[in-house]
This record gives C-alpha cells, structure tokens and sequence, in this order.
C-alpha cells in the first residue's frame, strides 16, 4: 500500500512539475484568438512594428557566451533581429537593411556567430552580419550595417550552410543554372568562391549534410539534399571541383518540389511539395523517403495532415517534425514510429485563424531548434514565439527509451511497440491513479476509450511517458 501511494505522489509531482507560466496560455484551444493544441503564445512582434510589409524566413542564434537565444527574422526591406531570452517579453534590437532593393523573398543562416543573407532582390549577393553586436544595442531599434559582402551571384532563392565543413551554397541564383553556389566561408569575413553544381535543374532549397547515416558508402563525405521543382537529388559535393551525382528520385503527382529535411539518423528524409494540395487537393501530404541505400533511394509512404493546408518549410528535432504550414500554422507531428509508416499530429499553433484552407504564405517558417523549447514562428502574420506547455513540454519523461506510443494525442486505442519485452503496463491519471493495468510483450493496443479527456501516464518497467487523451 505504501508503494503505490509513493507511485501516486511521485507521478503527480512529476505532471505538476511539467507545468510552465507562459504569457498566453493555450486553454480550450485557443490563445489569444489564435488555435492552439499543446503550445503556448509567448509573444508576437507585427511587420509593421518592424517598419516591414511582409515578413517572410527566420533563423536562430544563441550566444555562446551567456546562452542567449536570438530571432532572426527576414523582411521584405532587411533582416531583423530579436532578442527572445526573456521569451514573454522580447525585444526587437534593429534591422540589418536590404543590400539593393525589396523582396519578399529573404533567407537568412548562422555559421559561427555569423549570419549570412541572401534575397530574391537583384544584386544583393550576400551579406554577412556578426551577431555578436547584438550584445551591446544601447537604444533599439537600431539600423545595423553589414560586416562583409560577397557578390559572386545576385538575386539567391535560398542559402544553406553546413556549420560542419565551413561552406555555404547559394540556391536558386542566376549562376550554374540555379544549382548551389558553393562558398567557402570558413573565414566569415573573406567569403570565397568555390565552384558549383549545375545538373538536376533549378535548386529551390537544399539540406547539406556530414553523412553519419546508415550507408557506409559514403560515411564521412559531404551530401547534399536537393529539392529542385520536379525532383529530388543527392549529390556528393565532398571535392568541391568534383560534384558527384549519387542518385535522383521522384514521386506521383508532383506539383512543386519544395524543402525536405533528414530525420536525425538520416535514414529518412521528409518532403514537402508547394503546389501539390493546390493541384491535385488532397490534405497536406509529406512525402517520406527511404535514404537508407543513397543509390537506391524509394517513396516509403505519403503522410496526410488534418488539414488541406499548403505546406511550406519542415524541420525535425528528435522524434518531431515542425511544419510550416501557411493558413493552418505550425503542426507538430510525432515521427518516433516512423519505421512502421506511421505519423501523428500531436499539437498545433495556428497564425491564421480565419481557415485552414489552401492559399498565400501565412505561415512561412518555423524554427525549432532552441535548447530552451522556445519556438520562431514566421510570416505574413508576424513574428509569433511559442513553447510547448504542460501537455508537451519535452521535460523529464517525453518518451521511454526503446518503446514507441502512438498515435499521441489518442481517442480510443493506443498501441506500445518495443524492442524487447515490455511486461507490466499501468496508466494513470493526474491525480496519480492506476485506471489501467496490462500485461505486454513486444506490442500491446490499449483501450483507453472510456477515460476521460486530459493528461495520463503510462508507466512500464522501461520508463513513464505521458500521453493525452482526446
């Protein structure tokens, strides 16, 4: 009896440890008029208040320093730069001007405090910011000059970096048939140009990476991920004089080829197409690819959204995929069972509240990749931070080693799959009572249609994870 009351207190210490004071709580799914799942508004800065008429891509820097956390945010007329370090009420330091003219086409990234800029406007080539000025901003907003300017293209789509080796490839330039642009940038201030990749058409956005994934063919070498319109390439750009076709892929019912990103263990790789629920009017459909053979790459299955909304930029950071999705927000997608070709929306935050229906870029960005949790959202609508609250927050038991949950949020059946046997199950609610006891194997399905809406935990000799009932 004293064990199970010790359970008890520790599992309901454990759910009101979770719990987080954010500026704008999401309850009963809204946030300050804006839908909400699991996410809370921290604070929003509009376009206007950055003297801007659209707002468009976002990065993110931390200071190595104290740890702080810095928005960068592009806008048709420059770059803004946010301190979020006191997430509920962050301070918009100033603006980097555009190098020539506006656009609403603005990307920006970071390589060794730097960050590195490039636009659609023509001629403005790419400048390079040292984000360490933002340490010291006496009266903001301040108006920021560029460090260095490299002009070896013009006008760029997109510019990605691979923090790894040190190079930057502009993508969707008027140089190599709009292929990357390779620049060496190890030395931030002296940008150097270094060739090019002009096979496989146009390239509208990129991933690079140091291969660490499961083909030891090319462990060690630097890959390229490109999303060009009507294809997907993977390109060994190791010898820069030497680009390298590995192999290309694609898929039923293209429309536009857009931006895809590896899973961490780079077996996987999650594409989103622009145009694809505009043509053919299907939910937001990922497509997810086996990258496990590099040579041999194939279409493992087609994720469907909740919504028809137009997807735009994903990202993933352990077992999540962060989706930018235009007129329904951020969607947050569980992966962590990805093998077996199942996906889960877990949580949302939605920017546009009037539909989640196809149409223009409300939501461009999302950038989740804050050791705080601290999430940038982006676009037409703003700049908008949110966090996960008591019902995601990563904290102290997000996930059991070796066990994958799903589907999370659940309504009627929740199944455990494990890499070994998993022998007693026991979920309880939040006032720390067992309302469900099982016995598992490998796999077990949990009926949990009787219970009530709200927060449980699901305790197993390997761990405790929570899960939300709908």
């Amino acid at each position: 009896m004293k064990k199970t009351i010790s359970l008890s207190l520790s599992i309901l210490f454990m759910i009101l440890s979770l719990c987080v004071v954010a500026q704008t709580p999401c309850e009963n799914n809204e946030a300050n008029g804006f839908p909400c799942l699991g996410y809370d508004l921290q604070d929003r800065i509009t376009g206007g208040e950055m003297n801007a008429s659209f707002v468009n891509d976002s990065w993110g820097w931390t200071d190595p320093l104290d740890g702080k956390e810095y928005a960068l945010v592009g806008l048709n007329n420059g770059t803004a730069f946010i301190d979020i370090s006191n997430p509920t009420d962050v301070i918009y330091l100033g603006k980097l001007p555009t190098h020539t003219g506006n656009s609403i086409w603005r990307d920006v990234k970071v390589y060794n405090n730097y960050a590195f800029i490039v636009s659609e406007a023509s001629g403005h080539g790419m400048q390079v910011f040292d984000l360490t000025r933002l340490r010291d901003v006496d009266t903001p907003p301040a108006i920021f000059t560029e460090d260095a300017h490299y002009n070896g293209f013009g006008n760029a789509h997109n510019i990605v970096i691979n923090t790894e080796s040190g190079f930057a490839y502009g993508v969707g330039t008027s140089t190599f048939g709009g292929g990357p642009h390779f620049v060496n940038i190890q030395d931030p201030l002296n940008p150097i140009a270094a060739g090019g990749y002009s096979e496989n058409n146009y390239s509208h956005d990129a991933q690079v990476v140091t291969y660490t994934g499961p083909d030891v063919d090319y462990t060690g070498r630097e890959i390229l991920i490109g999303s060009n319109a009507n294809l997907v390439a993977i390109v060994d750009i190791t010898d820069k004089n030497n680009p390298v076709e590995i192999s290309t892929i694609s898929y039923p019912a293209i429309g536009y080829t857009h931006q895809g990103w590896f899973t961490e263990d780079q077996k996987f790789f999650l594409l989103g197409d622009e145009i694809d629920e505009i043509s053919f009017g299907f939910n937001t459909r990922t497509l997810v690819f086996d990258f496990e053979d590099l040579d041999n790459p194939f279409l493992s299955f087609e994720y469907e959204g909740t919504n028809a909304s137009t997807d735009h930029n994903g990202y993933v950071v352990g077992n999540r995929f962060y989706l930018a999705s235009y007129r329904a927000g951020m969607r947050v997608i569980d992966i962590s069972d990805i093998q077996n070709q199942n996906m889960t929306e877990i949580g949302y935050f939605d920017t546009f509240p009037p539909n989640d229906n196809v149409g223009t870029a409300q939501l461009w960005n999302v950038y989740p990749f804050f050791e705080s949790g601290n999430i940038v959202l982006s676009g037409e609508s703003g700049f908008t931070l949110v966090k996960a609250n008591e019902t995601l927050n990563t904290v102290a038991f997000d996930q059991i080693q070796g066990v994958s949950i799903y589907p999370n949020p659940a309504k009627n059946i929740v199944r455990l799959r494990a890499s070994q046997q998993i022998g007693k199950i026991s979920v309880y609610n939040i006032l720390g009572q067992e309302v469900i006891t099982r016995m598992a194997s490998d796999y077990i399905e949990v009926d949990i249609s009787h219970l009530r809406s709200g927060i449980y935990l699901v305790n197993t000799p390997l761990g405790t994870q929570r899960i939300i009932k709908k």
